[in-house]
């Protein structure tokens, strides 16, 4: 039976505290949620976050790979075969984007389930991923966060695949038209009473009526949550038990977009017994529910991991909500030359260098020629899975940073190989010779007169709570 053979969730390092929103914008009295939610650091998007969630996961010798978002860094240049280049997957795997809704990630899931068994592919890598902005104190932004979710469909490893329901409208929640920045969206209680509440329960009753299962046989049920009032009410209506409703981790990450309905799998994963089933449903033009049942148990408490608060000021500097000075060095970007991208892709977006099969001496960037014993037979050698030690870094209050200071240093890479990376996830003083890292796909920079997002490596402090 087909099933999710591998599962990968990526959770950015910063919090927004809603709490600072609501004190900052105090007249969305009405729609204060407590808690606080995940939010991408500024040089995080959707596909690096996709990255980062499919590297936690065995992705290797995979057939395609299907990306699910609503918010693609591109609108004309596939992102998947972005993310396919990034892992080092070679030209022959199909890529295709799912996007236009948050329930892009399901039908993504069900695409790649019918593909492998109707034996067309033996593995498909599917990654979710959503950095979505609302208008500053909108309840779009307060509900929201930042994070991605991949997993491998394949064999039945983690969880077997035994049905899916789909239910489609041309609803008009939020919408966003090609030249728009940021959502728009209608009156909240018409979303609730119209879309959110009658469409999950549609298509989780169908699934159960078509699958003959009885509500008693489900451990958990799992949806994305709206609104925190209005959410277990949905799965009461059905039958469901309140201990039978999956924790929606709205005060903890918020709603993640296309992340989210793999990100509640992988919470009911974590806590139910083998055999268990599990109904999982996404929300957006419409619904998607599919049944699971448990095969082994996955530890996303360990993933979500470490946290850090993120000032709301610097988050609206992030998104570009708030105009920041950059001052003539940070107005100044060179051109992005398209054609060396191109001809160094692999080394700049999988970030592979060489290694002598003579010394083994590993070096980056790639050499013809070993920087150790002058031999000319070498072979590829990636480093992005690599782990690091801090050798030096330089904290620079000159150079422009939209989180200042920019922070960069030489990094030495266990096994060998030694280069300079830009570090991020950190703040000034933290960072320590010897410290140990880990390489995370962020943006570089952005070209403003090609319109290019460029990507690359950059380290990662691993710092354990």
């Amino acid at each position: 039976m087909v099933g999710i053979e591998s599962m990968g969730i990526y959770v950015p390092k910063y919090r927004l505290d809603r709490k600072e929103i609501f004190e900052s914008v105090g007249w969305i009295s009405r729609n204060f949620l407590p808690g606080e939610r995940t939010t991408a650091n500024y040089d995080e998007d959707s596909i690096t976050m996709a990255v980062n969630a499919a590297m936690r996961c065995e992705h290797d010798e995979v057939d395609a790979v299907f990306f699910a978002s609503a918010t693609m860094p591109y609108k004309e240049r596939q992102n998947a075969e972005i993310i396919a280049t990034a892992l080092d997957l070679g030209s022959d795997v199909t890529t295709a984007d799912f996007t236009g809704s948050t329930k892009a990630v399901t039908t993504a899931l069900i695409n790649a389930v019918n593909c492998v068994a109707a034996g067309e592919a033996k593995r498909i890598l599917v990654c979710a991923a959503d950095c979505r902005i609302g208008r500053p104190g909108s309840y779009l932004e307060m509900v929201s966060g930042d994070g991605a979710a991949a997993v491998v469909v394949g064999k039945e490893k983690l969880a077997s695949i035994d049905g899916y329901q789909s239910i489609s409208y041309d609803f008009m929640d939020t919408w966003k038209i090609d030249k728009d920045d940021l959502a728009r969206s209608w009156e909240d209680r018409w979303i609730r009473d119209e879309g959110y509440k009658k469409f999950i329960a549609e298509a989780i009753s169908k699934l159960l009526e078509n699958k003959n299962v009885n509500t008693s046989e489900i451990a958990k049920v799992a949806y994305p949550c709206l609104y925190p009032r209005d959410f277990p009410r949905i799965a009461l209506s059905l039958g469901f038990s309140q201990e039978q409703i999956q924790d929606p981790l709205i005060t903890t990450l918020g709603n993640t977009g296309n992340a989210h309905p793999l990100i509640m799998l992988a919470a009911a994963l974590e806590k139910v017994e083998n055999g268990s089933k599990i109904i999982v449903a996404s929300y957006g033009s419409g619904s998607d529910a599919v049944l699971f049942t448990a095969k082994e148990n996955f530890p996303l408490s360990e993933t979500t991991g470490v946290s850090k608060k993120m000032p709301y000021r610097k988050y609206l500097a992030f998104r570009e909500l708030l105009p920041v000075e950059k001052g003539m060095r940070g107005e100044e970007v060179a051109p992005t030359p398209v054609s060396v991208l191109w001809r160094n892709r692999r080394e700049i977006l999988a970030l592979v260098g060489s290694k002598c099969r003579k010394c083994g001496t590993p070096q980056y960037p790639s050499q013809r020629v070993c920087v150790a014993c002058q031999s000319q037979d070498l072979e590829p050698y990636r480093f992005a899975d690599k782990k690091g030690k801090i050798f030096s870094f330089t904290e620079d209050y000159l150079a422009f940073s939209v989180n200042p200071p920019a922070i960069y240093g030489i990094i030495d890479f266990e096994g060998g190989g030694r280069y300079w990376f830009d570090i991020t996830d950190c703040e000034q003083g933290e960072l320590k010779v010897g410290m140990p890292v880990g390489m995370s796909f962020r943006r570089r920079d952005f070209d403003p007169r090609r319109r290019v997002y460029n990507y690359f490596w950059k380290a990662v402090p691993e710092v354990r709570g």
